[in-house]
């Protein structure tokens, strides 16, 4: 198990904290040494194997604890939100140093739990959704992503959230729901609009632009373009779904197929 604390022992090295449970199970010296330097090479620790958790950043300390795990030889890891006290460059890095592993460990079980949705589709072959300790979808993930099996699920997958319209903008759609994905929102002429509305908050991320527009629905639709795009506060869009991406959703909060 890999925990999201760390949980290494303050006063015994790197490598004695990866050789404990070995130790425990009186494992030889030599067997111990083996095992040890293989895991520090496959997740390049070498160089601390001689210094104690307080010298270490979060990035090492969590990459230690992995290190623990993978000398125990296991079938099944168990990863508890383990990037969830890193910042936001090093859960970058680590998630990559995972998902590296999980490709050279063929042979090995990964159940990974998070609450961060970018971990889940960028490291998952299979993702269970839970909600109130209930499962509300399992499948890969574009499965989730472009077939939600409920209102939560469609929010919880994708980042920026899917937009949901009610009342009359999805009475038009024959539900009591209407979700729409960023990239699936089109900027079109006045006269083949479904919505109108004005920009009231642009985020220009470089490869991207996401522009939040009000269209009285209550919050405001997010509208995901690619590339550069010179738009200004204010100004006015038509905008339409793209045929065949709308989702809908029941009084249930259940997809309407």
């Amino acid at each position: 198990m890999v925990f999201q604390s760390y949980a290494l022992y303050p006063h015994m090295t790197v490598y004695e904290n990866m050789a404990f449970g070995m130790k425990l199970d009186k494992t030889s010296k030599a067997e111990i040494k083996a095992r040890v330097q293989k895991a520090a090479e496959l997740l390049q620790i070498e160089h601390l194997l001689d210094r104690l958790p307080k010298q270490l950043s979060g990035g090492q300390r969590q990459r230690v604890a992995i290190g623990r795990a993978i000398v125990r030889d296991p079938r099944v890891f168990l990863f508890d939100e383990p990037l969830s006290n890193l910042d936001a460059a090093l859960r970058v890095q680590t998630r990559l140093e995972i998902a590296k592993l999980h490709h050279d460990m063929t042979d090995v079980t990964m159940i990974y739990v998070t609450h961060d949705q970018v971990e889940a589709m960028t490291l998952a072959d299979r993702i269970c959704v839970l909600r109130d300790g209930k499962i509300e979808q399992v499948g890969t993930p574009s499965e989730l992503y472009e077939n939600p099996a409920s209102l939560f699920v469609a929010g919880f997958i994708g980042s920026p959230q899917m937009n949901f319209l009610k009342g009359a903008f999805a009475e038009k759609h024959n539900c009591t729901t209407l979700g729409i994905r960023a990239e699936h929102i089109e900027i079109v002429d006045a006269a083949d609009a479904e919505w109108t509305g004005k920009v009231v908050h642009a985020e220009d991320l470089g490869s991207d632009n996401y522009l939040f527009v009000d269209i009285g629905s209550g919050d405001p639709l997010i509208v995901r373009r690619s590339g550069k795009l010179a738009t200004t506060l204010g100004t006015q869009l038509n905008l339409r779904p793209v045929a065949g991406h709308v989702h809908r959703f029941d009084a249930n909060e259940k997809p309407i197929r």
